[in-house]
């Protein structure tokens, strides 16, 4: 009991302290341009971003500027340039949409400001226990280098007015394309959701999913996904064009599934083809599922770098993506409809209330239809893959 008291007393002397903390970052933080570099690939992505910039800098005097960019990699490679140039503060980034191999290397590197997370006000928000969803990034513990802020899972996307029975699974999707040659295909596999497909695969097929956690090596590389070629290589000539040819991203899979090109799209994403609908680039017709065992899922986090120029803007930033408030908007299909990385045992009833207002959509899965995620590969695995893919598949 004593142990107890004290540990309570100890905390409660401490939040004072947090909170004197924060206010020193707010004040550093006003006036300044957090350079948020993202995947500008998205136009809800992007519309979410610039309403970011409104709040905070109405609340805070903190401005957001987003760099759009084609591959998370570019700005990595940016802060490498700057650390081997010697610059160790006024870097050009200051906050990275970040996930995966490209977190793993720059944490290896020493490129990351923190750990920060704990110093975040709405962290409290958080489960922050180790192994959690919101601490742990493609098998990659995060040890505060980056902050959560979406949920993102792979989905299928179909028109039950042309489907009527989707295929459950990868091997019933084989089948389900050998009797429809050519109204199945998938982004490249150059591209993010084309990988992402391929991993989806991968999980489902391999003999040992626990091996796919570790560090791929030539050895268990070969024995892991010996089944994926097998199962693709049956699959690719009754794909679309032959399996000789692949639509370019996400959106252009979405526009053919529009036109009536192919029966199915998919996306990391599970409210996109409920927002489609509200736009009009998909029939209300269109419904989006997952596998059953369920499907590939992540957090999508945000990391400083350790030269930001802005790093107490970036904090706030970073903040302010983890408020309540905040993360329902995200969760609203007219915007993002990303469900929030918050635990929701920790809101109150009145923040609880919020979520369970938010409008609905046929063609939006329930959080509970979606059935478990599939925790992503060790990042090592996303490389060797499309680089074996386009060895044996394209010319």
């Amino acid at each position: 009991m004593k142990l107890t008291i004290l540990a309570l007393l100890a905390a409660l002397s401490a939040t004072p302290v947090l909170a004197e903390r924060w206010d020193e970052t707010l004040a550093a933080a006003k006036g300044q341009t957090v350079f948020w570099n993202a995947w500008g690939g998205d136009a809800r992505t992007n519309a979410f971003i610039a309403w970011v910039d409104e709040q905070v800098s109405s609340r805070y005097g903190v401005h957001v500027e987003q760099v759009k960019l084609a591959d998370t990699a570019e700005a990595v490679t940016r802060v490498i340039a700057e650390k081997a140039a010697g610059k160790s503060e006024g870097g050009s980034v200051d906050l990275i949409w970040i996930n995966g191999g490209n977190f793993l290397s720059m944490k290896e590197q020493g490129l990351l400001f923190g750990p920060f997370v704990q110093d975040l006000p709405n962290a409290q928000y958080l489960d922050l226990a180790p192994g959690s969803a919101a601490t742990t990034d493609f098998t990659i513990p995060t040890d505060g280098y980056e902050s959560p802020w979406r949920l993102a899972r792979f989905v299928l996307t179909y028109d039950q007015a042309r489907v009527i029975a989707p295929p459950l699974s990868m091997a019933a999707l084989l089948e389900w394309a050998k009797a429809n040659p050519g109204r199945f295909t998938h982004p490249g596999v150059s591209n993010f959701m084309g990988a992402t497909f391929l991993k989806q695969a991968l999980v489902e097929l391999a003999p040992d999913r626990a091996v796919l956690q570790l560090p791929a090596t030539d050895e268990n590389f070969v024995a892991a996904t010996a089944p994926l070629w097998a199962w693709y290589d049956a699959l690719q000539p009754n794909l679309w064009h032959g399996g000789k040819t692949f639509p370019e991203n996400e959106s252009v899979l979405q526009q053919m599934l529009n036109d009536g090109e192919v029966d199915f799209a998919m996306a990391f994403d599970p409210a996109a083809a409920a927002n489609a609908v509200a736009q009009g680039l998909l029939p209300d017709t269109v419904r989006s599922y997952t596998l059953d065992g369920g499907t590939l899922g992540n957090v999508s986090f945000v990391a400083i770098p350790f030269n930001a120029a802005h790093r107490e803007a970036a904090e706030v930033v970073a903040d302010f993506l983890l408020d309540p408030s905040t993360q329902a908007h995200a969760q609203d299909i007219g915007v993002l409809g990303s469900f929030s990385v918050l635990d929701p045992n920790k809101l109150t009833s009145e923040q609880s209330s919020v979520f369970a207002a938010l409008p609905a959509s046929p063609a939006l899965p329930t959080i509970e239809s979606l059935g478990p995620t599939i925790v992503e590969p060790h990042p090592s695995w996303t490389d060797q893959l499309v680089a074996e893919w386009s060895k044996r598949y394209t010319k």
